[in-house]
């Protein structure tokens, strides 16, 4: 019975760190959709401050792609392969099973790093 509370608290919280800060952006939007119905029902004119604060809001669009950005992204993608052959390598001490599948996990993110610096790299004389 502990060990399904604990996966309970586990999950949860995990689960709380997404779902609370969505709420509660969600609940300031309505409020602030429902004060400028209001306003706008009374003839009120909408001062200039809150549009720009609801526009501020509003999410930018991706970026677009760069050379740069693919490099750094292709970089990241190596370190976490890296990062998973190194704990192959660490467990494989204790479980000497654990070595190989491990090692093919992290081919999967080091071949993905591969590619972005590949088109990082190709795209840059373009």
């Amino acid at each position: 019975m502990e060990a399904i509370v604990i996966l309970l608290i586990i999950f949860g919280s995990i689960a709380s760190l997404f779902l609370v800060p969505r709420y509660l952006k969600s609940v300031e939007r309505q409020k602030m959709a429902d004060t400028l119905r209001i306003a706008i029902e009374k003839g009120q004119p909408l001062p200039t401050e809150v549009i720009e604060a609801m526009s501020t809001n509003v999410r930018s669009p991706a970026l677009p792609p760069s050379p740069q950005r693919d490099l750094r992204t292709g970089i990241v993608w190596m370190a976490v392969g890296v990062g998973f052959a190194a704990l192959g390598l660490a467990i494989s001490f204790d479980w000497p099973d654990a070595l190989y599948p491990l090692l093919g996990l992290a081919c999967f993110p080091i071949f993905i790093g591969l590619a972005f610096v590949a088109l990082g790299l190709l795209n840059k004389a373009k």
